[in-house]
């Protein structure tokens, strides 16, 4: 007889909490969804929220069109993809298209394969390489299914992928078939990424033009209202488990903050494994929280990294009118 050991979810592990920056940008995002416009990015510190971001920018989708769903149950107006990792040196669209149709609910099985038709004769055309799934095949029904099931945006999370080891043409190819995918299904990309993603999506104008970024901040130290915002984070996690240590985890307030250089998502993994330490030693203690967080070269790895991607983001994306910009006509006329 079989036997198959039921999988415990932790409160922790599965809590997601739509904090400040998150609503923030949830807010900046809405407006800014135009299938006709750029590509947009949102980029920051590793471990920031950004998978959390990519979660309720669905999530509310499908509740702001609830209602269109009802009456249209083919109707899907969000998904969220992540960016495959295949361990090759070429990023694999199959694997990337893949994973859209199955976020679609695309039936799988179905061979995927490139049609045509003769224009001489005006009949159909397959493919001889058949039995397959085409990379072109895989991209049409792609399109096919995002346009059939209307969608209004995909979320693409670990976008960095994508563009990672490329450069000068083989760069814009890439960003070029994004683009192309969104204007043919009139689709709306967000991207989700770590600096490397504005590393790479900077190089030139070409590409500038085709993606708007926004930056999503880690929560500062030394600024009253982020360090109010990471309370209020670390409360919500706290709630999870008030049996194991109630309120004391508000007393180590700036200590976490400082491991974990602002980052919300850093935070919770540090309380998860401070919980599953816990357990393991039967209760809970100040050693126990010395033990989950992270060491201090992590630390430094992460802060350098984090400050050398502020410093490159924070001026590229500032906005502002040039001092020396010429006076209109009308007021030299003056």
């Amino acid at each position: 007889m079989s036997y198959t050991r039921p999988t415990l979810v932790d409160p922790l592990t599965s809590l997601r909490v739509r904090h400040t920056r998150v609503e923030k940008l949830i807010t900046d995002l809405s407006t800014s969804l135009d299938p006709e416009g750029p590509i947009l990015a949102v980029i920051g510190p590793s471990g920031v929220g950004k998978s959390v971001l990519g979660h309720f920018l669905v999530e509310d989708a499908i509740m702001e069109h609830a209602q269109e769903m009802a009456e249209d149950p083919g109707f899907l107006p969000a998904i969220r993809v992540e960016a495959p990792n295949s361990g090759e040196a070429e990023f694999s669209w199959r694997m990337f298209y893949t994973r859209i149709l199955e976020a679609l609910g695309d039936n799988m099985d179905m061979p995927r394969q490139a049609y045509g038709v003769d224009y001489v004769t005006g009949r159909l055309i397959r493919p001889a390489h058949n039995g397959n799934h085409t990379l072109s095949g895989l991209r049409m029904a792609v399109e096919r299914a995002l346009i059939a099931r209307k969608v209004l945006f995909v979320v693409i999370d670990e976008a960095a992928q994508i563009t990672r080891h490329r450069k000068g043409d083989r760069l814009i190819a890439q960003i070029d078939t994004l683009k192309s995918l969104s204007n043919s299904c009139g689709v709306q990309l967000v991207l989700l990424g770590s600096y490397d993603l504005y590393d790479l999506v900077s190089l030139s104008a070409q590409i500038a033009r085709r993606i708007q970024v926004m930056h999503f901040q880690r929560y500062q130290q030394g600024i009253a209202e982020d360090e109010l915002a990471f309370d209020g984070s670390l409360k919500s996690f706290q709630a999870t488990h008030p049996e194991l240590w109630g309120e004391s985890l508000l007393d180590h307030a700036e200590a976490l903050h400082e491991n974990t250089i602002g980052c919300v998502g850093t935070l919770n993994s540090v309380l998860v494994r401070g919980v599953r330490i816990s357990k393991a030693r039967d209760g809970w203690s100040k050693e126990v929280l010395n033990e989950a967080l992270l060491t201090e070269a992590q630390t430094t790895q992460i802060l350098n990294e984090t400050l050398e991607g502020e410093k490159l983001i924070v001026p590229g994306i500032t906005r502002t009118l040039s001092s020396q910009a010429k006076p209109s006509k009308a007021k030299a006329a003056g």
